[in-house]
Formats: C-alpha cells, structure tokens, sequence
C-alpha cells in the first residue's frame, strides 16, 4: 500500500466505484503500459519511492472528496510509494512552500494542481534544476520544463455551459440580460472556459450587463458582486453564468436574499452534490460533469512512470508538453441518471435525501 508522510491516505466514500466512461478508454491508452511492480526499496535516494501530489484549495469540493482519495488509491495499486500530500489553500506562497518542503523531503514527481498559472512556474523551475519532473494536473502552469499535462477540454467546458445558458435563458425570457460569473483570475482553466463560453454568448444575442473574474473562485466574493447586480440591475437579469458550482451556489444565494422570482437561468460546473440538488429544486439549470476518477488514476500512472525514468506518450501536445484532454458532460435535470448516477459519482441515496425526495421522484430518480 502507498504510504503518506504529511498526511494518511483515506478510503474512497462509498458509491465512488469505477466510472464507465469513455474517459477511462483514453487513459488507459494513454499509458501504454502499466506499472505493476514495486520499488526495490534501499536503493538510490528517496526520490525512488515519492511522489508529491499538491492540490490547489479545499472551497472546491472535489478536490478532497475525488482527486485525493482516488489518486492515493490507484498509486497504492501500483506498489509501495510515499504520497506526500499538501493543499495550499488558494494560497500560492503556501503552495510553493510546500513544494519546496515536498522536494526537500525527497519527492522524485511532482504532481501539481497550481494556485496561480504564472507563481507556479517557479515551482516547476526549482523541481526541473533537482531533476524532478513535473506533472501539471488539471491546470496547466504557465511555464518550465513539464513533463506531462492531464486535464478536461477545458474550452469545451465553457461551450457546454453556454450553449445550455442560452437554451435555458430563451426558453425562459424575452429580452433580459446575463451576468458572467467568471472563474479565479489566476487559474489557466478560467481563461479557458470563459473563452468558450464567450464563443457562444457572443453569437446569441443576450445582452451581458456585467462580468467579473472571481478572486480564487471564492462563493462569498461571488455572492456579493451578484448582491451588488441585483441592486443596479434588479428584473432585467435573466440569466447568471456561474463558471463553477461554488460561484453557482454564492449566485443563487444572493438572488435568494434578494427575493429574485422567477430565479434566473445559473449555469455551473464539477457536478458537487449540492449543485446536483438544486438542479432537481429547479435553483440551478445545469453543471457540467468531469469524470475525475480516470484523471486521477491517470496522473497516478504516469507519476510512477516517471518515478521510474520511463518514457511516457500521450495523443496531445500543449505548448511542447505531452498531454490528455478528457471530455466533459453537460448535466442537467434530464441527465443526472445517466451521468453521475450512471457513473457512481453519486448515489441516488446521496441525493436523494429526505428533503429532495420529492424532487427526485418529479424528475424520476430513484
């Protein structure tokens, strides 16, 4: 079983079992050949049985929830490894501290989910000059010498929420204007899905009264630029895009303390449990759903590739770094069976709690 120094491996909840997704098919491609045997252990430097996975912040949910436990468990699969794990806490100084401490430690991969696209370049500079390489999971760091990339086709995230955005809001309206709840600033993958969801919106004819860039996808600043929207902009917006489900759930909660019916059309993304909730309560139009399950493991193989100096391939180059792009899934009321349910994201037990019972049964899950 792997084995972690900073902080203990925990089990995968229930109801997280292997995902059929199409996903799965590429990266068990991607990696062409599995590693299955263990380090020799007392041989070389520590370096040969480590590897750091640091995640960027707890406020997203599946970082602690999915990310962590999965990759831990599919390196333990692999053989005996140290995971040496860390999240800054949407704080770049702490990410790159415990980067250092990470490589001090003896971390032979670096696995590397950044805060801030252009601070964590320095990270992967001080990795690269002690020969440690580095794979820049979900978020693509902005420069050095990496040695694989593994995320979603993030533009493509933001095309599928807009293109829902704008089936919902002129189905619901006739002539208001949007909000754009845009994601963190110094995320790679914001730029990305606010790209693609302008590559929609800009053609559909919605009117876009305000836009803000949400300083480390925080709910709260989410919720209170909405707060000050509603005051200026009151029964004229007809729709909020909300570039992940925590700036989803901050948007609703402003329109709700303001008293705002109908609710607007609010798009989301990460498929969290209470976004899937308020889906079926009608609070939420739709997220967007990333199988997380084979991101993870595919990090964790191409990690203990790495840690064992073998090469490794991939379908995609980015900016000279080998990489796989997963495909994302819109979600929305009509889906979630055969989405997160289907999947064993979540279970119908999990969303279907007492107070959504009646919600799940009008929308047929159960």
């Amino acid at each position: 079983m792997s084995r972690s120094r900073l902080t203990r491996p925990r089990r995968l909840p229930s109801g997280r079992r292997a995902m059929a997704t199409v996903a799965t098919a590429v990266a068990t491609a991607v990696v062409l050949a599995a590693c299955t045997g263990a380090p020799s252990h007392g041989e070389g430097t520590p370096a040969d049985d480590t590897i750091a996975l640091l995640l960027p912040d707890a406020k997203t949910a599946r970082y602690e929830t999915f990310d962590r436990p999965l990759f831990e468990a599919r390196v333990a699969e692999l053989g005996d490894y140290d995971v040496l794990y860390a999240n800054a806490d949407q704080d770049a100084a702490k990410q790159q501290q415990q980067a250092e401490s990470a490589l001090t430690a003896g971390a032979g991969v670096l696995v590397l989910d950044p805060v801030d696209a252009n601070a964590a370049v320095s990270i992967v500079t001080s990795a690269n000059a002690r020969g440690v390489p580095v794979i820049s999971y979900d978020r693509l760091v902005a420069g050095g010498d990496l040695a694989y990339y593994i995320s979603f086709d993030n533009e493509k995230v933001g095309v599928l929420q807009a293109t829902a955005f704008v089936e919902g809001v002129r189905e619901s309206d006739d002539g208001g204007g949007i909000l754009m709840v845009n994601g963190s600033p110094t995320d790679s993958n914001a730029a990305l899905f606010k790209e693609g969801a302008h590559s929609v919106i800009d053609d559909s004819g919605l009117r876009v009264l305000a836009e803000y860039d949400t300083p480390g996808w925080n709910p709260e600043k989410a919720q209170e630029w909405v707060a000050g929207q509603i005051a200026q902009h009151g029964d004229a917006i007809a729709g909020v895009y909300a570039a992940n489900d925590a700036t989803a759930g901050g948007a609703i909660a402003a329109l709700r303390v303001a008293n705002v019916e109908p609710l607007p059309i609010v798009t989301g993304q990460d498929a969290e449990l209470s976004a899937i909730q308020r889906i079926l309560t009608g609070d939420q139009y739709m997220t967007v759903y990333k199988a997380i399950k084979p991101q993870a493991e595919l990090a964790a193989e191409v990690a203990v590739k790495l840690l064992h100096g073998e090469e490794v391939t991939a379908p995609l180059e980015i900016e000279g770094t080998p990489a796989t792009l997963l495909d994302p899934v819109a979600v929305t009321v009509d889906d979630i069976m055969d989405t997160v349910v289907a999947d064993g994201f979540w279970s119908v037990s999990e969303i279907c709690t007492p107070a959504y019972a009646d919600a799940c049964a009008a929308a047929g899950i159960g």
